[in-house]
């Protein structure tokens, strides 16, 4: 059984695809951008702000299914440019105390809207 996950906290999915979906026991958000749930695209910002939207938008996912970032099992980085990585892992450590989930974090060429970062989770689920 698969269920979609909308919330008001984070953006609206703007195309073919859903803030999240969820399990019986797990959450998958989609890649959440430096885009604030108004609608105000922050690609201008420094890559610690863009960081710090984005994890609030996976966050906001996450609580509106039922889960949260400390029950994060994945989570995937996507930069545009890999020399950010050192401003967006400063930031994204304020966001996970203790122990951290998995994660990976890879450099690709664009990004949408053409931000710095763009992050996904996928995180246990409390039915």
């Amino acid at each position: 059984m698969r269920d979609t996950v909308s919330t008001d906290e984070a953006p609206a999915a703007v195309g073919a695809y859903s803030q999240g979906t969820v399990t019986e026991d797990l959450v998958f958000t989609a890649g959440q951008i430096a885009l604030t749930p108004e609608g105000d695209l922050l690609d201008e910002a420094a890559i610690d702000v863009q960081t710090e939207q984005a994890l609030e938008n996976v966050q906001a996912v996450l609580e509106a299914a039922d889960s949260s970032l400390t029950d994060a099992l994945k989570v995937t980085v996507y930069l545009d440019d890999i020399e950010d990585f050192e401003a967006m892992n400063a930031t994204y450590e304020t966001f996970f105390e203790g122990d951290p989930p998995a994660r990976s974090a890879v450099a690709v060429e664009d990004l949408p809207a053409g931000v710095g970062v763009e992050i996904e989770a996928i995180a246990a689920r409390q039915p």
